[in-house]
């Protein structure tokens, strides 16, 4: 009877394995071209265009954020630091697709609901984003259009943008900078091929979908 028992718990655990690996993600190919980017993974023109919709942050200014936060990684982490041979940990709890940290998510989960999110699923991490640029508009009177210092805020939190602590940290700037230039762009991309990606699902019909 143990034997079968212990038969019937690995098979369960195999068969759990199988369904996280058969649920990652494939990181884009070709990163720095927004439709190439959905055009390997089309779910996410629609995760990004229902954040949109839902806090009016434009899905090109989102998909930017993605990118510069974890190069499309799912499962991306802070690096784990060293001292000598001594474990230090990781610098923050920040985690998932939008690099987003533990408190931040929980005051997300606790506006928003959702039991089952995670920042592992494209879906809820650009509804993630979306929701706390739409705070920073709200809160900092931050253009949904601005992406540069809708990160910056993003990045400092509402009260470290509002003290200014962004503005000696060169690097950061930096950053920040390059997540404008990558909206930018994706923004440029994306009225070139948007339409292959609207309304391509049977039950999408005009004037119901755009």
């Amino acid at each position: 009877m143990n034997a079968i028992r212990h038969l019937f718990k690995s098979a369960f655990i195999i068969f759990l394995l199988g369904g996280m690996v058969g649920c990652a993600t494939t990181p884009p190919k070709q990163q720095h071209n927004l439709c190439a980017v959905f055009e390997q993974h089309p779910d996410w023109y629609d995760y990004a265009r229902a954040s949109e919709d839902k806090w009016g942050v434009p899905a090109h200014i989102l998909m930017a954020f993605v990118r510069h936060e974890s190069s499309y990684r799912h499962n991306a982490k802070p690096p784990f630091e060293w001292f000598l041979f001594i474990p230090l940990g990781r610098a923050s709890s920040a985690k998932g697709y939008a690099q987003i940290q533990d408190p931040a998510w929980q005051d997300y989960k606790q506006v928003t609901g959702g039991l089952f999110k995670s920042r592992s699923d494209m879906k809820d991490a650009l509804d993630f984003v979306g929701w706390y640029n739409h705070k920073s508009n709200k809160q900092l009177g931050i253009s949904k259009w601005d992406p540069k210092n809708l990160y910056l805020a993003y990045h400092e939190g509402h009260g470290g943008y509002r003290r200014g602590t962004h503005r000696n940290k060169k690097w950061l700037l930096s950053v920040a900078g390059r997540v404008d230039h990558t909206a930018r762009e994706y923004g440029a991309q994306l009225r070139r091929c948007e339409d292959q990606f609207r309304c391509r699902h049977w039950y999408q019909v005009w004037p119901l979908c755009r």
